[in-house]
């Protein structure tokens, strides 16, 4: 079941197009239950298409709608880079500092990294939600000062600044930053600073004991069935994952940003400069469709986001939901192909065939994505299973002897072999994307 709003432009044909191709194509996922929650799509502020699919809350039959309140996931971090700009602005910090500057009990480790090494994931400091212990400890409240003990006493991934390797640990530390040099707690000072000056009125730090009108339920995938997601303890992502907003209020943020009304243009400048492996002050930055990209995704307990600018031609597009087995990334690429004229699939149930499990021998082995992302395949009995760093076990089924997909997120292996059989190589396929990966030793 699906409950959309087609915005349509009477006079602009276009804008139809794209309304009427955004819904069949999202409906796509909605009928195999791939999908569920809210998406817009604009274009110089203007809304081209929004709606809501599914339920913010299955037990009680709520649907979707565009006011629908969603947990942002990581789309919190470029809120926390612009607090920490504006506190430049006010002479309250700078980004050269030494996070020793605004951090007690900082560890020697910690000298030289800079706010400017958190901003970017270029600090070195282990991310604390990849240890073990993450998982049985997320529902205990943890405020940052609290959170940063599980992460203080580790030993540096790396020199600071040598390296990009994503850490929300960073995030945590930026969060204490900003408490300590405004003397305000992180939910006011966002609240005073970004979201009422933007006019986002339906946004904010989430917790678990406030009343909060269309707030969707986080939902995930268990045992081949949607169930209500684990509990989360929204005081510890504060500042790198705890804010909930809404499509409407992420336009409104978005059109602020072509505005002073939040940060000058010479510290909006530096948010948007990429430092390393394209990843800017809280932003991703790239090209998509040969236009310049300026985004962010996100994920936590029951929720997967995405938010896209492109700022040459003044679009965005934010697709948020409350079912953390959705494909949010490919569903975002793909609606920019829509809104761009370009190639894009809908949704389609992938079909399990039956293969000799022996043959699944010459595909175990691990596989080389990126310098810090390896693909392990492995037999397991009569399955074959694939685990990338810092991730569980997840099973892959055949579609034929050589093309694999995932049930769990929506992404498929191509192997490629030599003469023997042996496969040397394999290509992933997710989000829109193909990433070759070699075999290693």
């Amino acid at each position: 079941m699906r409950f959309a709003v087609l915005l349509l432009l009477a006079v602009a044909a276009p804008a139809q197009d794209i309304a009427v191709k955004a819904d069949e194509y999202l409906n796509s996922f909605v009928n195999a239950k791939q999908f569920s929650g809210s998406v817009l799509i604009a274009r110089d502020g203007k809304v081209l298409f929004s709606g809501g699919y599914g339920m913010a809350n299955l037990e009680h039959n709520v649907p979707n709608s565009t006011k629908t309140k969603y947990r942002l996931g990581s789309i919190t971090k470029q809120f926390a880079a612009t607090a920490i700009l504006q506190l430049e602005e006010r002479g309250k910090l700078k980004v050269e500092d030494s996070i020793c500057l605004h951090v007690t009990e900082c560890p020697e480790t910690w000298k030289p990294i800079t706010i400017h090494n958190l901003l970017t994931h270029t600090s070195g400091i282990p991310n604390f939600t990849s240890f073990p212990e993450y998982r049985r400890e997320w529902m205990l409240p943890s405020r940052p000062p609290e959170t940063t003990k599980k992460f203080r006493d580790k030993p540096l991934d790396f020199p600071p600044g040598s390296q990009f390797r994503y850490s929300n640990s960073g995030y945590i530390l930026l969060a204490v930053i900003i408490e300590k040099a405004s003397g305000e707690s992180w939910e006011s000072f966002t609240r005073k600073n970004i979201f009422d000056p933007a006019g986002m009125h339906d946004s904010g730090h989430d917790t678990h004991a406030s009343i909060l009108p269309h707030r969707a339920t986080g939902y995930w995938m268990e045992a081949g069935q949607w169930a209500n997601s684990a509990f989360h303890d929204m005081s510890i992502p504060i500042g790198g994952g705890d804010l909930y907003s809404t499509v409407e209020d992420m336009l409104k943020w978005d059109q602020a940003l072509y505005t002073e009304i939040i940060l000058t243009k010479k510290s909006l400048d530096k948010a948007f400069t990429p430092f390393k492996s394209g990843y800017a002050y809280g932003w991703s930055t790239g090209e998509l469709f040969q236009k310049r990209r300026i985004g962010h995704g996100g994920g936590i307990n029951g929720f997967v986001t995405n938010f896209d600018r492109f700022p040459e031609e003044r679009t965005t597009i934010v697709v948020l939901s409350n079912f953390n087995g959705s494909p949010v990334p490919r569903i975002a690429r793909d609606l920019a192909a829509i809104l761009y004229g370009q190639s894009y699939e809908p949704y389609r149930a992938r079909t399990a065939i039956k293969l000799d499990p022996k043959m699944y021998d010459t595909l175990a082995g691990k596989y080389q994505l990126s310098p810090d992302a390896v693909i392990t395949i492995t037999r397991e009995g009569d399955s074959l299973m694939t685990q990338l760093t810092g991730q569980g076990k997840s099973e892959v089924f055949p579609e034929s002897e050589n093309k694999f997909f995932l049930k769990v997120v929506d992404a498929q292996l191509t192997f490629h072999r030599d003469a023997s059989g042996k496969a040397t190589s394999l290509t992933l396929h997710q989000n829109g994307r193909d990433v070759p990966a070699n075999r290693v030793e």
